[in-house]
């Protein structure tokens, strides 16, 4: 047998309200990760600007932490809208 005959098989069609509800899902958490990604992009030129600047490193280190907690909900959104 074929895997694409099993995944087929595995997965009833969606028709209705269920089809355009899980596009809509879909959509919201591509929308969600692309703004983390911009939000993520914006703290790390923060980051950049304060340590030209010679500003604290601890002002720094926070700029690149939630930075990288915005990378990973980013991440983590996409992989959901994938999912779906």
């Amino acid at each position: 047998m074929s895997t694409v005959s099993n995944v087929a098989a595995a997965r009833p069609q969606q028709v209705g309200f269920r089809r355009v509800w899980r596009a809509l899902k879909q959509l919201f958490y591509e929308i969600t990760g692309a703004a983390f990604a911009v939000l993520a992009f914006g703290w790390l030129n923060a980051a950049l600007r304060a340590w030209t600047k010679d500003a604290a490193r601890w002002l720094i280190g926070v700029a690149v932490a939630v930075a990288l907690l915005f990378v990973y909900f980013s991440l983590s959104s996409f992989r959901r809208a994938r999912k779906l």
